[in-house]
């Protein structure tokens, strides 16, 4: 089966992550896609995050009627810090029935030359970039098995809604209604 894993802080899980999630299930046939919640991601080592569980929650509440997306905590049982190329490396070991596509935004395919092990990703895996503010990809120079993923620029970042939420912003049209609950009964991030 055809599974994108789309791995992330989800720091929280938005209304921009589910558009392009759809989009990928709708346009590339894709059987599920895992929404891998990350539990300390080399690159934002140092910044705030709510605990993993807090965030794993929150997904999970965001996946309750998606059937065909799925809450991960899989990288939480993982050395850490997680690096990408060890969870896919992990997961074809634990999922040999499966094809994993990993799904990443066009910042992080912007730096994806400093990711660890990053030729051994573009040898294994198959990867779909999906376009970012400010974050202009050439399709022309895409190596064999990554695409950018048409679609409309989604101008959402889990940064600015954190951003509203401490300056007591509504943030309900930006992320689902059961995020918006959990982070209003909680108080994250105010």
């Amino acid at each position: 089966m055809l599974t994108g894993i789309y791995g992330g802080t989800f720091n929280p899980l938005h209304n921009g992550h589910l558009q392009v999630a759809r989009r990928l299930l709708n346009k590339e046939q894709m059987g599920e896609i895992w929404f891998v919640v990350s539990p300390l991601n080399p690159f934002k080592q140092g910044k705030t995050l709510l605990s993993d569980e807090q965030r794993l929650e929150m997904v999970r509440a965001a996946l309750k009627d998606e059937p065909r997306m799925l809450a991960s905590d899989y990288e939480f049982h993982l050395p850490k810090p997680s690096y990408t190329w060890q969870t896919m490396k992990a997961l074809a070991a634990d999922y040999p029935d499966r094809e994993f596509v990993l799904i990443i935004g066009a910042d992080n395919w912007n730096s994806f030359d400093q990711w660890f092990a990053h030729e051994e990703i573009l040898s294994h895996h198959r990867i779909i970039v999906y376009p970012r503010r400010h974050c202009p990809v050439d399709t022309a120079l895409l190596p064999a098995g990554v695409t950018l993923l048409d679609m409309p620029l989604i101008d959402m970042s889990s940064t600015d809604i954190r951003q509203k939420l401490a300056d007591r912003l509504p943030v309900h049209e930006l992320v689902p209604d059961a995020v918006a609950t959990l982070i209003n009964r909680n108080g994250y991030y105010r």
